[in-house]
């Protein structure tokens, strides 16, 4: 099973920016009810993904400068980097085939 990733400010250019993959970046707050909503669906993703995609998670509250660098305003946001650059966001709950659809034509 893929690890879920835990990113942050100190690790956002390694972990993200500089992966050789696709990298989905959950942007989350522990306050956030869409967002504890929207965890599952990630959760399978990553295990659905296996590695394929690197997905994680990265704490808005904590994370104020890749957050604020990202201009991410409302939560949950999913924003989907591939060679360092974002290539799709997501703002607010989805269901698993909307995330999927969006993200499908970023992935082959």
């Amino acid at each position: 099973m893929a690890t879920m990733h835990e990113f942050n400010d100190a690790n956002f250019k390694t972990e993200v920016l500089e992966s050789a993959g696709p990298v989905l970046v959950d942007f989350t707050a522990e306050w956030c009810e869409p967002c504890h909503m929207l965890a599952p669906i990630v959760e399978k993703l990553n295990e659905e993904w296996n590695g394929a995609v690197k997905v994680g998670k990265l704490d808005t509250d904590a994370n104020l400068a890749t957050t604020m660098g990202y201009e991410v305003m409302s939560l949950p946001t999913l924003i989907l980097f591939r060679d360092g650059q974002p290539q799709e966001r997501l703002t607010g709950f989805m269901h698993k085939e909307r995330i999927l659809a969006k993200l499908k034509p970023h992935l082959n």
